[in-house]
This record gives structure tokens, C-alpha cells and sequence, in this order.
């Protein structure tokens, strides 16, 4: 429905109604006359009713319709100032509604920890998430569907802004019975001969074969793979080897194999993990809460829910068949 008058000109008229004259609700609310006059012959007409007799010197009263609407135009102006206040709190405190979304390789890893590290600093947010690839959340950015991406720097559209956190250079993932498993670190030519698991997402894919580009080499891929946890399956068992930038906490597959990571000597570009926003659109203060929460704790020297990507990891124990960790 159209509104057909405004705040404004029911606050003249409850003025008007009030001090049963027009001058004197001007000198009340420092209007000048003929604006109040305006104002309520508006109403008049927009409504097709007469609100008050005019009295000639002599002010105004109101007609049995105009006592009507002057009760109900007193509940408008109080129900208004009501919502003013719900505004104002709103505006000082960090609550509602906060809808994330976060690239489907880092989402098991990274969310669930910075998750659980935001809401204990602003419980009053209520969040909900979602994953996928990189063009699915772009696509859900610009529906407003999702008000921040966490992802990477990977061909963002000049529509979004991308705020840089932390740096992930490649490694090489390998089985620990693989022969390049007790390396420091090793080249892409080293590997360029073996079986490559390639993690086959929409740009992911493009950016690990440039690596390869990059050096001047062809990789021999034995299989493509998108989902991240049997790849990581894969390479556990000894199928062939695969290159990442994330480093889970836990040195195991999903089928409860240990995995280890190699660093690469090449000169490789790293990855960069930020935050995705649609540009030039206001974030509400959940979403800047949200935004200066993962300043503040993802950094290249941590990541929440993430091991470092070389050095040693927490031990971890092994289970044997039919045991389950306690």
C-alpha cells in the first residue's frame, strides 16, 4: 500500500488538534502558520474528509471525524517514536541475523573454530552459514544471500572486495610411506612425474596447474578429484600425490590414514585467504563485527581450526580397527 501523507503532517495536525489553533501550534513547534495550514488541508484532501471547522479569528475545532483521527494519528506518532527507539538500540548493539558463506575446502577446517570464537564475543548474532565453490559465492554476494565470503583471492569480480587476512603458500600433500614424505622441502620438478590427485574445483584447478605452468612443466594427473576429503583419502593410500594450501590440525585422512605436508622451494604464488564483500555496500554491525572478529584472530601465522603449514603438528593418536579415540 502506498502511503498517502506523511509523519510529518500527522505530527502538525495532532499539533493543531492539541491547541485548538493553528497559530498557536506554529509558535509550539516553530513552524510558521501557512506550512501547519498546508499540511492539514492536505490531509483533508487526501483523505476526502474535514478534520476542522475554521473559526475566523477565533481558531479551530474538530469535527466528530477529526476527534476520530486525532486518536489514531496520536497512536501513529507514539507507535513512530517507538520504532526511533528500536532503531537507536539496534544501531548501539550487535545483533540479528548474520549469514556467511565460505569456500567448500576451507569451510570443515576454518568455520566451525571462528564460529565459535565470534559468538562468544557478540552472542546476541544469529548465524547461519553456507558453503560452496568460488562462483557460487559470488553468486550469493550479489543475491544478498550471504553477506560475507570467507575465500580466496581467486579472479574476484570488480564488484567485490576482497580484504586480505593471511598468505597460504602450496605444499606438496603425500602419504607418510611416500619416498618425498621425509623431505624438508622439494620442487615441482621432483613430483612432476608422479600421479597428481588435482582437487578439481571451479578455480582451484587453474590455480594449482599454473604452478606448474609457471615452471615451465606439465603434470601427469592421474585422477580429478572435488571432493577435498577423498582426495586427501586418496593421497593417504599411497594413489599419488596432490597440492594444497590448508593444513588440517589433525595429520590423518578421513579413512584414518597419516598424511604430511612438503614445502615447495619453487617460487610459487601463494593463495591469499580474506574476506569478500560486494562493493560499496553498507555492512549492518553484525557484519562489521564479524569483519574485524576475523582481523583480529586470522593472520599468516594463525588460522582458527587450521595446523601450521609446516612444522610439527600436535600428536595425534592412531585408533586400531574397532577403536574409537577417547
Amino acid at each position: 500500500m502506498t502511503m498517502r501523507f506523511t509523519l510529518k503532517q500527522i505530527e502538525y495536525f495532532c499539533a493543531v488538534g492539541g491547541a485548538g489553533s493553528i497559530a498557536l501550534a506554529s509558535e509550539k513547534l516553530n513552524i510558521s502558520s501557512p506550512s501547519i495550514s498546508t499540511a492539514v488541508s492536505q490531509l483533508e484532501a487526501v483523505f476526502g474528509i474535514e478534520l476542522f471547522v475554521r473559526h475566523h479569528a477565533q481558531g479551530v475545532s474538530l469535527t466528530a471525524e477529526g476527534r476520530r483521527f486525532l486518536d489514531e494519528a496520536k497512536r501513529l506518532i507514539s507507535q513512530a517514536n517507538e520504532l526511533h527507539g528500536v532503531a537507536d538500540e539496534l544501531a548501539r548493539t550487535v545483533s540479528g541475523p548474520l549469514s556467511i558463506g565460505c569456500l567448500v575446502v576451507l569451510a570443515p577446517l576454518v568455520l566451525p573454530a571462528l564460529r565459535r570464537s565470534f559468538e562468544e564475543e557478540q552472542p546476541s548474532v544469529l548465524f547461519s552459514s553456507m558453503v560452496g565453490h568460488q562462483n557460487l559465492l559470488f553468486e550469493k554476494l550479489h543475491n544478498a544471500e550471504i553477506e560475507v565470503a570467507v575465500t580466496y583471492d581467486l579472479e574476484i569480480p570488480a564488484s567485490i572486495e576482497f580484504e586480505p587476512l593471511a598468505a597460504l603458500p602450496p605444499h606438496v600433500i603425500v602419504s607418510v610411506d611416500h619416498p618425498f614424505a621425509k623431505a624438508k622441502e622439494i620442487s615441482l620438478a621432483d613430483v612432476v612425474g608422479e600421479p597428481l590427485i588435482l582437487l578439481d574445483l571451479p578455480l582451484s584447478r587453474e590455480y594449482f596447474l599454473s604452478l606448474f605452468e609457471s615452471a615451465g612443466l606439465k603434470p601427469r594427473i592421474l585422477e580429478r578429484i572435488a571432493d577435498y576429503d577423498l582426495l586427501r583419502s586418496l593421497v593417504a593410500s599411497n594413489f599419488g600425490y596432490s597440492i594444497g594450501n590448508i593444513r588440517p590440525l589433525a595429520p590423518l585422512a578421513p579413512n584414518g590414514l597419516p598424511i604430511c605436508s612438503v614445502r615447495i622451494k619453487d617460487d610459487c604464488r601463494p593463495m591469499t585467504l580474506g574476506l569478500a564483500t560486494i562493493k560499496g555496500r553498507t555492512g549492518r554491525k553484525a557484519v562489521n563485527a564479524f569483519k574485524a572478529h576475523c582481523r583480529a584472530v586470522i593472520s599468516d601465522n594463525h588460522i582458527p581450526g587450521m595446523g601450521p603449514l609446516f612444522g610439527p603438528l600436535p600428536p595425534t593418536e592412531k585408533p586400531e580397527p574397532g577403536r574409537f579415540l577417547r
